[in-house]
């Protein structure tokens, strides 16, 4: 296949170095987005006159059928192509002759191929989005089943505070409403048009970029033509925002394998997302959470890549920039899989109530509410703090628990203690109490649970 920039040089090269060039084996995934671009490019051009309303029809008709022709089948890619640029304007001038040559009238591979990532980019955000919301409402289903279910909360990864598993769960039900808002923002700045700036310098043509940019979706059309054709700024900062898409996953998927474990029981998983040993029978492992969370360092492969070949190049367009489409390809790729198969796992969960409250029984993780407890009885809360820890340091030496404690040996520490002291070291007494905005209540709980809903439904 000859190459559309043959004429300065002879057009061929060494055939490595053609291999080495050529980007048509990934980026052909942007046909649909190429061709739609260039249907309303040659729609610009026959509405301000630079080709005839016949050439226009034809080369639209044209796109169509290459459009149809690939999407059945009927035809294949070429792979000595170049890239599905020169490809589709190649088989479009083989099929309808010299109008098929006008098409690239005012543009330049460098503008069209920033507009056909933002264009695909644009869609692939779209999907993602969709995903985070499954996910996200399957967790909130789970949330709302176990609304009221005793956990041990965790802070250094020892048992802190009582909490619910409905309220642990919401917690990345938060997380993945700020992806969406990150996604969401990231898309209004990538949806702007870049076609028009052509090279670098614009063109001498009076086009209509405003109206090609109004054909195709785009709030709006880049203002600096230079800027148009170099910035991958839309690129990375869908890679960041699914970056720390995936770091929520990846602690999500942490505690799942913990939770998991024979040494937690906390939930069981489904099958289906399981797997076992080649050589030991009992095991039951939680490969899907292991992948999404190892999967979370090659999409931060895929941000780092692309931000070292920016970081040193000089402004306009360079070929380094090529490198922008396998990284950001595999990042969404990773994302939709991991998402997909994420929410499967979270809907079949399954929590195991009596190992979660036999955890939260131990660890003497109610002393705070013992020291509340002193303080609403009138002792300064530093002075409480100590008396409590040492009450713990008592009851471990006993094997006991606070709740197990007899109301003289709390009188032994201090004659604030009453029989209330046993209602406040109550577990559920411990979380019904905190009713706080945002707190673990089941009250404040559900007050969660509505506002996700809330969000599902606008």
């Amino acid at each position: 296949m000859a190459k559309l920039w043959a004429g300065r040089t002879s057009g061929v090269i060494d055939p490595a170095a053609d291999d080495f060039n050529s980007s048509l084996s990934f980026d052909k995934r942007l046909y649909r987005q190429d061709i739609a671009g260039s249907i309303a490019h040659a729609a610009m051009l026959g509405k301000t006159g630079i080709l005839t309303p016949e050439e226009a029809e034809r080369i639209t008709d044209g796109l169509m059928g290459i459009l149809a022709d690939l999407e059945s089948g009927a035809l294949g890619f070429d792979p000595a192509a170049e890239d599905i640029h020169s490809f589709v304007e190649q088989v479009l001038t083989e099929r309808i002759g010299d109008a098929g040559k006008k098409l690239h009238t005012a543009r330049s591979r460098n503008d069209q191929v920033a507009l056909d990532l933002r264009l695909y980019l644009r869609d692939e955000t779209d999907e993602i989005e969709k995903g985070v919301v499954a996910l996200a409402e399957a967790v909130t289903d789970r949330a709302e089943e176990y609304k009221a279910l005793i956990m041990p909360g965790y802070t250094h990864l020892q048992r802190a505070q009582p909490v619910t598993f409905g309220h642990h769960l919401m917690a990345y039900v938060m997380m993945l409403f700020r992806d969406l808002d990150r996604l969401s923002d990231a898309k209004r700045r990538l949806n702007v048009s870049p076609i028009g700036c052509c090279a670098l310098a614009g063109t001498t043509y009076a086009t209509d970029r405003r109206f090609e940019a109004e054909k195709l979706g785009f709030g709006g059309v880049a203002m600096n033509s230079i800027d148009g054709v170099s910035d991958r700024d839309f690129v990375l900062e869908l890679l960041a925002a699914l970056s720390i898409l995936m770091m929520h996953l990846s602690r999500f998927a942490e505690e799942i394998c913990l939770w998991s474990s024979f040494e937690f029981q906390f939930v069981a998983l489904s099958d289906a997302y399981t797997t076992g040993s080649s050589i030991m029978p009992q095991k039951k492992n939680p490969d899907m959470a292991e992948l999404a969370r190892g999967k979370t360092g090659r999409v931060y492969g895929d941000l780092i890549s692309l931000l070292v070949t920016m970081k040193g190049l000089p402004l306009a367009y360079n070929k380094d920039m090529q490198e922008d489409k396998e990284a950001v390809f595999d990042a969404c790729d990773t994302v939709r899989k991991c998402l997909e198969v994420f929410t499967g796992m979270i809907a079949s969960l399954r929590a195991n109530p009596e190992k979660m409250r036999a955890a939260a029984s131990a660890g003497f993780i109610n002393a705070t509410d013992l020291a509340d407890y002193l303080v609403g009885r009138g002792m300064p809360f530093r002075t409480a703090y100590k008396l409590s820890g040492e009450i713990v340091a008592f009851a471990a030496g006993k094997n006991k628990g606070l709740e197990d404690l007899t109301l003289d040996e709390y009188l032994s520490f201090s004659p604030l203690f009453d029989a209330g002291v046993f209602d406040a070291v109550d577990l559920d007494a411990c979380v019904t109490r905190r009713k706080s905005e945002g707190g673990t209540s089941v009250e404040s709980v559900e007050k969660q649970i509505a506002y996700a809903k809330e969000f599902f439904r606008s």
